[in-house]
């Protein structure tokens, strides 16, 4: 199949050719029929399948040729950075069809918003705004939507997650009820199916596989104690074929101690969280496509949305708790055909979101040896055993084989935190599955922990 089967209008079709496209993506092949017959559609669609170009193509084809300064489409994106890629791509397509769009986002000054209130009064043929500044604008009166006849919710679970379900109902209550609707998302939860029941009118759906890592991705673990993460990056940086480089780490507490640390280092370091303003934000992505910055640390907000092509390495500073977080992140190397690394540290703890993560690709992910200088890597237990640092019922529990005979080895060390803890096994640990109905709820006197479980990550 190609897009010359959808039988776009000349225009359209002239700007897919002068962007080089030439055969549509699964996702795009399956909803474009869907969108060009009118029907509301639900898609289940990950970043980087072509999704933007699944909808907007049938919406350009439909009102290219509406010369009319009135709104014709709304789209809702989480984020300014995704709303200003969906209006680039609106400009590249439609570039001889005469349509236009403007971007509608949060962040800026009173300038910005009194630019953004101009352009509405002039009414492009499509906005993408971010939910909660349209909503502003929206309560000043000055924007007129009762002309809108296509709404699309990108990347719907993100708005969600971000908190923009009531400021989406709110807005959807200023549109016509006749409309057509188009909600995609990168994940099916129950409160996106919810919110697409009471939005969209008998939709057609198309749901891909969750997508796998691209085949040009090396993918990489290795086994560490939290202690031994940042020295470990230390040590990959040194690799000069590494040219751009992202570091996800779980928290932006955690992005900003690993932005420190290598900061330190005198390595060319940003860091990207939400405590940035919006201004600020920018300026560090666009010095990093531009290659004045080497390496980004950022959390999952940098797994999509982005587009930065060239991304050699991926580092997985905290594991991620979600598989297909994995694939975001991972996916912003090796983009286009091209080849790229994929690193992740796993810690004793991380080992159920590893097993996960194979599960989900289908295949185990290759081990890395760690550095001899940087020590032994920890000892991880099978699956479904306890040890000292994840037993259930944490250090209350813990001499509980004292009373069946059990004792500690003459001269062993008690262990000093929470990562020896987990490396050090107690004795006679194979008596515990039997002792421990026998003396749940009871405890020896002067029997007390001997050390605290370790924090969950």
């Amino acid at each position: 199949m190609t897009f010359a089967d959808f039988n776009f209008n000349e225009q359209l079709a002239e700007g897919l050719s002068a962007m080089g496209f030439d055969t549509p993506t699964p996702i795009q092949a399956e909803a474009i029929p869907i969108i060009l017959a009118g029907h509301d559609l639900i898609a289940c669609a990950q970043t980087g399948t072509g999704k933007t170009a699944a909808y907007l193509l049938p919406i350009l084809h439909n009102i290219s040729n509406l010369h009319s300064p009135k709104i014709n489409t709304l789209i809702l994106a989480p984020t300014r950075e995704l709303a200003q890629q969906i209006d680039q791509q609106i400009q590249g397509l439609a570039y001889f069809t005469g349509t236009t769009s403007m971007a509608i986002f949060g962040g800026g000054d009173g300038m910005v918003y009194e630019q953004q209130r101009r352009g509405i009064q002039h009414s492009a043929n499509i906005l993408i705004a971010t939910p909660g500044r349209f909503l502003a604008h929206l309560a000043s009166g000055i924007v007129k939507l009762e002309t809108v006849q296509h709404l699309i919710l990108d990347e719907a679970d993100r708005m969600l997650d971000m908190g923009f379900q009531d400021d989406i109902m709110r807005i959807i209550s200023f549109l016509p009820k006749k409309r057509q609707t188009l909600l995609f998302s990168a994940t099916m939860p129950g409160r996106i199916r919810n919110l697409a029941k009471s939005i969209l009118h008998e939709p057609q759906q198309v749901s891909l596989a969750i997508s796998q890592p691209a085949v040009g991705i090396d993918q990489q673990i290795y086994k560490v104690h939290d202690s031994q993460k940042t020295p470990l990056i230390q040590m990959l940086l040194k690799d000069s074929a590494y040219g751009s480089i992202i570091i996800f780490a779980g928290t932006k507490e955690k992005v900003k101690e690993v932005y420190k640390a290598l900061r330190a280092l005198k390595i060319h370091v940003e860091a990207f969280h939400s405590d940035l303003k919006q201004a600020e934000r920018e300026e560090i992505l666009l010095n990093f496509k531009n290659r004045k910055v080497r390496v980004l640390v950022g959390t999952d907000v940098l797994s999509r949305g982005i587009d930065v092509e060239g991304i050699d390495l991926v580092i997985n500073y905290d594991a991620p708790g979600d598989p297909e977080d994995y694939i975001h992140r991972i996916g912003r190397t090796a983009r286009a055909a091209t080849t790229g690394t994929a690193i992740t540290l796993i810690n004793e703890r991380d080992q159920r979101k590893l097993m996960n993560i194979e599960k989900m690709i289908d295949r185990p992910v290759p081990e890395k040896e760690l550095p001899a200088e940087l020590g032994e890597p920890p000892v991880f237990r099978k699956p479904g055993t306890f040890s000292e640092g994840n037993r259930r019922g944490g250090g209350n529990n813990r001499n509980k084989n004292r009373k069946s005979g059990d004792k500690k080895p003459a001269g062993e060390a008690k262990p000093q935190n929470a990562e020896a803890s987990a490396e050090a096994p107690k004795a006679g640990h194979s008596h515990e599955k039997n002792n421990r109905r026998k003396w749940r709820g009871k405890r020896k006197p002067n029997a007390g922990p001997h050390g605290s479980p370790p924090a969950v990550g």
